[in-house]
């Protein structure tokens, strides 16, 4: 179910929500010594309807991020239409890859942060149109093994890095975490900072990565103290789901 704005009041609460997101990320930038312009804010706006990301766009955000592509691709065409003349919104695909939804990514989205297997990668490759720029793409790391979650192992990145890299119709631009629920603060930096540090790694083998995607709303400072460079924040700007 998607969740609309219902009045005013609500576009008036997603206005001073996403101040006090912005003034959060321009404080904890100051505080690792880093501009705030160094880091992208990513409005997670999965569960949320149009009004409320045209209303965002309206402040200014032009970066979406969506989990579920038959629910994007609506928000992406009424968007295009609404504001014919504001360009520049990036869409960006956060959720669990589909080898059967990479022809639809490749097509309508500018960004897709959880690639964790080269087949997937080379499917969206391929299917990327040759009228459109090369497709942005992170590389999804398990930093905490977690048996459950999506992400390739750290130590099998190196590989599927270079790999993806070579991909003609895709721009490798860096790394993507989730770390478990529920950390402390120094817990979360503990994660953050592998995901840094493997950047680092990758970066002296070579590979030109200048994006970090990590942190989320309720840790989203700790990320950027460990170098987050694009944060994905959805519930702190929009309110919670249904």
């Amino acid at each position: 179910m998607l969740i609309g704005p219902q009045n005013s009041a609500f576009a008036a609460q997603l206005a001073q929500r996403l101040a006090e997101v912005r003034a959060t990320l321009a404080a904890a930038a100051t505080a690792a010594g880093r501009s705030e312009h160094s880091v992208t804010l990513l409005a997670v706006s999965k569960g949320h309807g149009v009004e409320a990301l045209r209303t965002a766009a309206g402040l200014g955000v032009r970066d979406f991020g969506e989990s579920y592509l038959q629910e994007a691709l609506p928000k992406i065409a009424a968007l295009a239409a609404a504001l014919p003349g504001a360009g520049g919104l990036n869409w960006h695909f956060i959720g669990r890859l589909q080898a059967n939804k990479t022809r639809e990514l490749a097509q309508h989205f500018q960004w897709v942060h959880s690639v964790d297997r080269l087949a997937l990668a080379e499917r969206l490759s391929a299917r990327r149109p040759a009228v459109l720029p090369p497709l942005n793409v992170c590389l999804q790391v398990n930093v905490a093994g977690e048996p459950r979650k999506a992400g390739i192992p750290p130590g099998e990145a190196a590989a599927l890095a270079h790999a993806t890299h070579a991909l003609p119709r895709l721009k490798l631009r860096g790394l993507m975490c989730i770390p478990p629920a529920g950390l402390t603060a120094s817990e979360a930096r503990h994660h953050y900072g592998q995901l840094h540090q493997l950047l680092l790694d990758l970066n002296r083998q070579g590979l030109a990565l200048d994006t970090l995607s990590m942190g989320m709303s309720g840790d989203f400072p700790a990320a950027i103290a460990a170098g987050a460079t694009l944060v994905r924040v959805g519930t702190a700007i929009f309110g919670e789901r249904a």
